[in-house]
């Protein structure tokens, strides 16, 4: 996969990007991320990039002309790919698992981060394919959305993830919530681990994982059950 993130701010994302599991996907050749920075294609000795909106109000606007050019760069480069153009917005359509699954099939993806008041919507009504959001609030800018989009699906590419760091038990990837982890020691500050669990009993075990990870889905997010049975 490639991926490739338009913003005013490069730095913000990539600290996260270039971490952890994230940098061990770029290392394996698995996924290319790279970052352009919006300032790169003004025209103008300021390196402009916003100005006031048309109509008033409170505010800057991202201006059109740097990311059209950029996009236009991106895409010059890869001509061979269908990229999806995602713009980070809290309008956009809610994330969830389901659409990590999706992003985590494509070739291509190109996250545009907007910031100030927003975009100039001809942005969105010539390149976008997608708008996301991940959540009902507001951030200063799209960097820490993008990262949390490009994190959870790059996990679920083939490879990136060893044995021990594996998806498939994952809260919402079964459509429940994740049942309790327990590691060493045995007993901690008089908490045990339960019996089950140092049984030996794989089937038991399971089981017991089921049924926790069904009663804490009831408990906390009974919507994830909602017409799907006790499956």
């Amino acid at each position: 996969m490639r991926i490739d993130v338009v913003t005013p701010f490069p730095d913000i994302i990539r600290g996260v990007i270039d971490e952890s599991i994230l940098k061990r996907a770029q290392d394996k050749g698995i996924v290319t991320i790279e970052f352009w920075d919006l300032r790169e294609f003004t025209t103008d000795k300021h390196k402009t990039i916003d100005d006031y909106p048309y109509g008033g109000g409170a505010g800057m606007i991202l201006k059109p002309e740097p990311i059209f050019r950029a996009v236009g760069k991106i895409r010059e480069e890869n001509p061979d790919t269908s990229p999806r153009i995602i713009f980070m917005t809290p309008q956009g359509e809610q994330y969830s698992q389901t659409e990590a699954e999706a992003l985590a099939q494509e070739k291509h993806l190109i996250f545009i981060c907007g910031h100030y008041r927003g975009v100039d919507e001809r942005v969105i009504e010539a390149l976008v394919t997608d708008e996301i959001s991940i959540g009902d609030y507001i951030l200063t800018g799209g960097e820490l959305a993008a990262a949390v989009v490009i994190d959870s699906a790059v996990r679920l590419i083939p490879g990136v993830l060893g044995d021990f760091d594996s998806a498939e038990g994952d809260s919402f990837s079964s459509g429940r919530l994740d049942y309790p982890h327990y590691t060493r020691p045995e007993v901690f500050q008089g908490m045990r681990v339960p019996d089950v669990l140092l049984s030996g009993h794989h089937a038991r075990i399971e089981a017991w994982r089921e049924n926790q990870a069904l009663g804490k889905t009831l408990k906390r997010r009974p919507d994830l059950l909602e017409g799907k049975g006790s499956k």
